[in-house]
């Protein structure tokens, strides 16, 4: 069993950003620079936001971080995204999801133009993916072909099982399989007998939020498992929607919980920050 180690990998891609962050402040006289929209005080949404800004910090990337009260109004949650939006010195939006209860979100996110928009949420983006064609894509499944890709996962050809359709995880994920020339399968929360779908999976990525949701009688013998979840089980541990120790007997590759699909979200971020204040200079 080879062990999918995102920590690392990430760390390598990082090293890599700070080089290319710092040959941007040369050329522009400014420093990469990524916008963070709070809105709220979700204990989860702190952690990644800490997270994120301490991994900004270390790449030469200067965060910005607007923390609002969780009963901000719509218009000025629009009207502040607008305001970055306009900003020469902000390459890249994030907006930190989920919203309180009554934002909008579509409508917000609909303030960050494409050019600035490192998440891959908006619409354009979204489209240009569904069409395979180049474009900001989502951090998560970004990170997710970036680490199958330095494993050296060949994906063409091969059969994907997507478990979860999530805007955020789950159909771009399947869509970025497609467009590396897998045969995909997505399944959901509505999917009659999943076991039959996972285990005929070469390639099986699982989004569910359901912990150890996959078991090891779910899973082919050799294929590369990612687990994408984050859940808490009965003593209060961080774990994924894998039964990591049954299946890693099972599995070819798999990604640890933590350590694996985290890491490589936050250096697509940063990824795609770096890359849209390099199109900036263009």
């Amino acid at each position: 069993m080879i062990l999918l180690d995102g920590k690392n990998t990430a760390a390598d891609i990082r090293a890599g950003l700070k080089l290319r962050a710092a040959t941007f402040e040369e050329k522009s006289g400014r420093r990469v620079g990524l916008a963070v929209v709070c809105i709220g005080d979700d204990p989860a949404s702190m952690v990644y936001i800490r997270n994120k800004v301490k991994a900004c910090e270390e790449v030469g990337i200067s965060s910005i971080l607007h923390l609002l009260p969780s009963d901000t109004a719509q218009e000025k949650a629009e009207e502040l995204v607008e305001g970055l939006a306009s900003d020469e010195n902000v390459d890249g939006i994030l907006v930190q999801l989920p919203l309180p209860h009554g934002l909008n979100e579509r409508a917000v996110l609909s303030k960050i133009p494409p050019e600035k928009d490192v998440d891959g949420f908006s619409e354009y983006n979204i489209g240009l993916l569904s069409l395979n064609r180049s474009g900001t894509v989502a951090c998560t499944p970004l990170g997710i072909m970036e680490l199958l890709r330095r494993y050296g996962v060949e994906i063409a050809g091969k059969h994907a099982v997507v478990v979860g359709r999530s805007s955020i995880v789950g159909r771009p994920m399947a869509m970025l399989l497609l467009n590396a020339d897998a045969t995909v399968t997505v399944c959901h929360s509505k999917t009659m007998d999943l076991a039959a779908f996972t285990r005929t999976a070469d390639i099986l990525i699982v989004a569910a939020g359901r912990a150890h949701l996959i078991t090891a009688d779910m899973v082919k013998e050799g294929a590369v498992v990612v687990d994408v979840g984050t859940n808490r089980d009965a003593n209060g541990r961080l774990c994924g929607d894998v039964d990591f120790e049954g299946v890693k007997e099972r599995a070819l590759m798999i990604s640890p919980v933590p350590g694996g699909v985290g890491p490589m979200t936050i250096a697509m971020l940063l990824k795609n920050t770096v890359d849209a204040a390099e199109r900036s200079l263009k």
